[in-house]
């Protein structure tokens, strides 16, 4: 099948779109597919988890509420992905009901060596809760032993859950709230990873102003750099206090693998997601190809109708991954933009039939949960987890008319209007990167970039 491309096809796409193209979600994701953040046979190429005391998560009584929640429902299963109440199977509790953190361990060896979970997982598991363990322990938090314990019990459950009966994502998928909250539960599980006292939120009027454009019915784009597995909870924990609705209604734009990893699908079923395939793994299966480029498309019509309702917030890195230290100076920095997608998803949403708006994003939180130092083709890579400080900063909304005035071609005005996005990124960067790891704190602020801590 040949990939599509945007002037041959963007619009009559948007045109042709209606609730009988996309009203039966397909499944996106297979399980044991691949990852990254690119949409590859659509006209995305590259696209796509005091204020101190309030680091520490949810008591065990509130971990035992959301497992009995799930526990209760007697519901029938609904649509997957549709963010409904589903039903959950009976699986085994080996990790609820654990009393401490030898017996978590205990359970996950047993597990493996009754043929209940795969080797691969359970040596997943463990190396995960070592490393979280140690991370929540050396921040100081009130409390740390318990909210491990607690707060490990549960990812370990979710993980297990998911093993014992496997959750297929379709194209557009809803987070799921309800038997068991899926959003609340990152939430508290990356909290507590967080250091608020050296964390800083950039221009919190410009997502005042992004609020404003949402409840007139505008959809906004944001344009970002990205830098973990965890960046859709470290956003969402960063934007609470001022910005819960944008928070919980954003749409992340997806690769596969954080919807296929056993560790990573408990965190990703909490979030709004438009599903893809990475064009970088395209080929790793050939008999798989066309597969995955029909559901590709599928995911193509499911955001051009979604957009086409208007008061819609999607995320993308149009780099297509995340960001990765210089192998000579080991800085990071936001990984280039690639100016295809993001001159796709402008004309996106300028087809939309909605007014739209892309604003500039930038994040700093590698150090909570840093990737492997290169792309791996192998689902289940290694993650290690740390306490650290993080940033968030947005910046105005970009008027692609001013940009691509003076362009003389297409192409050039592509280049341009990439390359204004793609500064605006580096530059509030650089001010959350003075203000965190220079220890500059607000006086980091510039004229661009005003930083507070909204949560003090």
């Amino acid at each position: 099948m040949p990939s599509l491309t945007l002037t041959s096809q963007i619009s009559s796409l948007l045109r042709r779109t209606s609730p009988s193209h996309c009203s039966t979600p397909s499944p996106a994701f297979p399980p044991n597919s691949s990852l990254s953040l690119y949409l590859a046979s659509s006209p995305f190429r590259p696209l796509f988890r005091s204020a101190f005391s309030r680091q520490a998560c949810v008591s065990l009584g509130t971990m035992a509420d959301l497992v009995h929640d799930a526990d209760k429902s007697s519901s029938s299963a609904a649509a997957a992905g549709d963010g409904e109440a589903q039903h959950e199977v009976e699986h085994s509790r080996a990790f609820v009901d654990a009393n401490s953190c030898e017996e978590l361990l205990s359970g996950i060896r047993n597990l493996a060596q009754g043929g209940k979970l795969p080797p691969n997982v359970a040596a997943g598991m463990e190396e995960l809760f070592h490393t979280y363990k140690n991370a929540v322990s050396q921040s100081g938090i009130p409390g740390a032993d318990e909210v491990i314990l607690s707060n490990m019990s549960l990812a370990l459950d979710r993980v297990l859950y998911d093993v014992e009966d496997p959750f297929v994502f379709s194209p557009y998928h809803k987070a799921l709230r309800k038997p068991f909250d899926y959003y609340v539960f990152g939430q508290n599980y990356i909290r507590p990873l967080i250091d608020f006292r050296n964390s800083y939120v950039g221009n919190v009027d410009i997502f005042s102003e992004i609020q404003g454009k949402l409840s007139q019915g505008h959809n906004v784009v944001i344009m970002s750099n990205h830098q973990t597995e965890a960046d859709p909870a470290i956003i969402a924990l960063l934007l609470e206090k001022t910005h819960e609705e944008i928070a919980q209604n954003l749409i992340y734009v997806a690769g596969d693998r954080v919807l296929t990893d056993p560790l990573c699908k408990p965190f990703s079923l909490g979030r709004n997601l438009f599903c893809v395939y990475s064009k970088k793994h395209m080929f790793d299966v050939p008999e798989l190809v066309d597969m995955k480029r029909k559901s590709n498309i599928r995911s193509l019509k499911e955001m051009a109708l979604v957009l086409r309702g208007g008061s819609q917030i999607v995320w993308i890195a149009p780099s297509g991954g995340r960001d990765r230290p210089d192998p000579d100076t080991e800085e990071w920095y936001p990984a280039p933009f690639d100016p295809s997608s993001v001159d796709n998803m402008r004309r996106l949403v300028e087809h939309s039939g909605v007014p739209g708006h892309i604003y500039p994003l930038s994040l700093l939180c590698y150090d909570i949960m840093p990737p492997p130092g290169q792309v791996e083709k192998e689902i289940g890579e290694r993650r290690v987890v740390s306490f650290s400080g993080a940033g968030l900063s947005v910046a105005p909304a970009i008027n692609s008319s001013e940009v691509m005035a003076n362009c003389e071609d297409p192409e050039e005005a592509k280049e341009a209007y990439s390359r204004t996005v793609y500064d605006l990124v580096v530059q509030q960067y650089n001010v959350l990167k003075d203000a965190i790891k220079g220890q500059k704190g607000l006086n980091a602020s510039t004229e661009c970039v005003s930083l507070s801590q909204p949560w003090n």
